[in-house]
C-alpha cells in the first residue's frame, strides 16, 4: 500500500480506485446483468458453476460478482487499496458473509503471491496488465494461473505506433498535474468523447466505445470510461498479433479474437491452455 500511495503522489500511477468508488454510486442490477451477458458472449458459456474464477485487477468487483453471480468460487485481487475496498463493498452488499468469494490485495507482478494462489479455471484481466508498468512481464505470470485446459480472457489496448505515445504523454502530464489543474486536459478530451456519442448515451450513462473500443456495454459508465481513459497510467499497448504469439508459444491456443479495428481501443482475447499442458 505505502508503495502504490507514493505512486500516485510523485504522479507515476492513477489512482483508479478513486474513479471506482463513484462508479460504486452507479452500479445496479441492470449493469451486473450487462457484466454477466458480456462474459457470456465472449466466453460462450451460460455459467461457471463448479469453476475457480481469478479477477486479476478487479477494480470496483463489476466482473467478479458478474462471476459470483454465474455460480463461479471467485478470487479477486487488485493492487490499488482502494478498489480492494470498491471490492469489498460490493461483496459485503451483494454476496455477504460468501466463503465462495475473496477479495485482497495483490499485484500481477508479485510472482511469490501469485504462486500462492493456484491455477484457476477462468482468469480474467481484463484492461488491466497494460495500467502495471511492466504489461510483458504481468502477461507472463498469466500463464501459470490458468488450469490444464482452463481460460483466460484477456483485454490490451491497442498498439498504434505515434498515436499511442501521444496518449501516453497525455496520461503522463496528467497524473503529474496537481489535482485542482488536471480539468484542464479531463474537459477538452471529455468533450471530444462526448461529441461521438448520442444523447440518449450521455443522458443515460451508457460506457464509451470511442476510446475503450468497446462495441458494447460492460455494465460500465461514460464518466468512469472517460475519467479512466485519461488518467490511466501506467500505459502500455500491444500489437494482437504479439500477443497471441507470447501465448501460443505457452501451449495456449486462441478461441476468440474481438480487435477494435486498428483504432484506439483495446483488443480482446481469449486463450485456452491445452490439455495436459
Amino acid at each position: 500500500m505505502k508503495t502504490h500511495s507514493l505512486e500516485v503522489a510523485v504522479g507515476k500511477r492513477f489512482e483508479f480506485g478513486v474513479n471506482w468508488r463513484r462508479f460504486l454510486r452507479l452500479l445496479d442490477d441492470k449493469r451486473i446483468a450487462e457484466a454477466v451477458s458480456s462474459i457470456r458472449e465472449m466466453l460462450e458459456v451460460t455459467d461457471f458453476e463448479g469453476l475457480d474464477f481469478l479477477d486479476v485487477g478487479c477494480g470496483s468487483g463489476l466482473f467478479s460478482v458478474a462471476a459470483r453471480t454465474m455460480g463461479a468460487r471467485v478470487h479477486s485481487f487488485d493492487y490499488d487499496p482502494l478498489c480492494v475496498a470498491c471490492a469489498l463493498e460490493l461483496k459485503r452488499t451483494r454476496f455477504p458473509e460468501d466463503h465462495n468469494w475473496v477479495v485482497e490485495q495483490g499485484s500481477a507482478l508479485d510472482c511469490d503471491y501469485l504462486r500462492r494462489l493456484g491455477p484457476f479455471d477462468v482468469v480474467l484481466a481484463w484492461g488491466v496488465l497494460h495500467h502495471t508498468g511492466a504489461m510483458w512481464d504481468a502477461l507472463e505470470n498469466m500463464i501459470s494461473l490458468v488450469k490444464p485446459g482452463g481460460t483466460l480472457f484477456l483485454s490490451i489496448y491497442n498498439d498504434q505506433g505515434k498515436l499511442s505515445d501521444f496518449w501516453r504523454m497525455i496520461k503522463r502530464v496528467y497524473n503529474q498535474m496537481p489535482r485542482g489543474l488536471r480539468f484542464t486536459i479531463l474537459f477538452p478530451v471529455g468533450l471530444y468523447c462526448l461529441t461521438t456519442v448520442t444523447l440518449s448515451d450521455f443522458i443515460h450513462r451508457r460506457p464509451l466505445r470511442v476510446l475503450t473500443g468497446n462495441t458494447r456495454t460492460r455494465g460500465m459508465s461514460i464518466w468512469t470510461d472517460i475519467i479512466d481513459w485519461v488518467g490511466g497510467y501506467p500505459f502500455e499497448v500491444a500489437k494482437p498479433e504479439r500477443v497471441i504469439d507470447l501465448f501460443i508459444g505457452h501451449d495456449f491456443e486462441l478461441r476468440k479474437l474481438s480487435t477494435c479495428g486498428g483504432r484506439t481501443g483495446c483488443n480482446q482475447f481469449v486463450l485456452r491452455k491445452k490439455a495436459g499442458k
